[in-house]
């Protein structure tokens, strides 16, 4: 490992937690109207009963000291502090893997899953895990310039794992951390080995191909996305500062933006806590707060409206699962159109937050893909 490399460890001051505590005490919820759900974004029942939680029951300290066990580092990469976990296997044949979260998710995402990657029954499904927090996200250091799009996180992650000796490793990634990988299969392809995506992109092909059902029922629960979901990114993509100025003052208001986006594009059949736990909910958020990151966070949509990523054909092997409940689900033959995909896994349940939600499926998927190229 590089010199440049360092231990980092989390320490949040007894004083943001002190000002997050008074801040939740005296927190203003707005009136609902009488009948109307999460239709219209979070309740405020709901959001009412989140925030007592979180300022009378939940222990920051239990979750920082949690994620402290992991091995947590921070290296400077193309000016940017990025913070990351690397976590290693005892077994020298495991093979490196680069798991990347996406918005408004965290490494925190991982946690479930780092585990039995790195330390499988079988040794021959080991992997040596990096999961970095993207710029501006968490842990890793907010850009002081504009430019940090898909294509330069790609880069700076590309050298991450050469700084960490990876001459040959896999990606995985969902929502941007599925662009960031596929950005990765076609700048470092030498290096790259394989990618693995739940949520892949592509555009309409040229020529019309034919399509099922399933896909036409695909591309109409997009269509609705876009019409009734995809309003926080018009807004993250045009005014992040504006959004941000509301969000980096209020937890409440913060929890309500990320915690409903954990609801709506998640497997939990209307309810965010049927798929995962409150402390999981809050411990991502606590992420952004303690950080103060949500606004650099909504950067990257800025930057990636002035942007284009990489086009082109992706000609690393390219494995896909496909979450019944991710709200991007493109047809089959789009996706083979742009990748070369040598597996493709339709699972039975979860959505967007795939490890997060469903860690045994995530796991047993990559280990599925990753045979097939080690």
């Amino acid at each position: 490992m590089s010199g440049d490399v360092e231990p980092f460890e989390i320490r949040v001051p007894d004083a943001v937690l002190a000002d997050l505590r008074s801040r939740l005490a005296h927190a203003r919820i707005p009136e609902q109207v009488p009948g109307t759900g999460w239709d219209d974004g979070v309740p405020s029942g709901y959001l009412a009963e989140l925030v007592a939680y979180w300022r009378d029951g939940y222990d920051w300290r239990t979750h920082e000291a949690r994620l402290n066990r992991l091995a947590q580092f921070h290296t400077r990469i193309d000016g940017v502090a990025i913070h990351f976990v690397h976590a290693r296997s005892p077994h020298p044949e495991a093979f490196p893997l680069l798991l990347t979260h996406g918005w408004p998710g965290s490494f925190v995402e991982f946690c479930d899953v780092i585990g039995p990657l790195t330390h499988p029954d079988d040794p021959a499904d080991a992997f040596h895990v990096v999961a970095p927090s993207l710029p501006g996200y968490g842990f890793s250091e907010p850009p002081r310039e504009r430019g940090w799009d898909v294509t330069r996180i790609a880069r700076a992650f590309a050298t991450l794992m050469d700084r960490l000796g990876y001459g040959r490793y896999g990606a995985q990634g969902g929502d941007w951390g599925a662009q960031i990988a596929t950005a990765l299969g076609v700048l470092d392809a030498g290096h790259c080995a394989a990618i693995h995506l739940n949520m892949p992109l592509a555009d309409p092909p040229s020529e019309p191909v034919e399509l099922s059902a399933a896909d036409e029922a695909d591309l109409a629960a997009m269509a609705r996305f876009r019409r009734e979901e995809s309003g926080y990114a018009a807004v993250q993509s045009t005014r992040p500062q504006t959004l941000g100025a509301a969000l980096n003052d209020s937890p409440a208001g913060l929890a309500a933006w990320i915690v409903e986006k954990f609801r709506a594009w998640s497997d939990c059949d209307g309810h965010p806590e049927n798929a995962f736990t409150r402390d999981q909910l809050l411990t991502n958020v606590m992420v952004y707060w303690v950080t103060q990151t949500i606004t650099p966070s909504m950067r990257l949509y800025r930057e990636h409206a002035r942007s284009r990523p990489p086009g082109g054909p992706v000609a690393v092997p390219t494995g896909v699962a496909r979450y019944p409940r991710e709200p991007l689900r493109l047809p089959r033959a789009w996706i083979e159109r742009r990748y070369r995909v040598t597996h493709w896994a339709e699972m039975p349940r979860g959505g967007h937050f795939a490890a997060m939600e469903q860690p045994d499926l995530f796991v047993a998927d990559l280990r599925a893909f990753f045979r097939t190229v080690r």
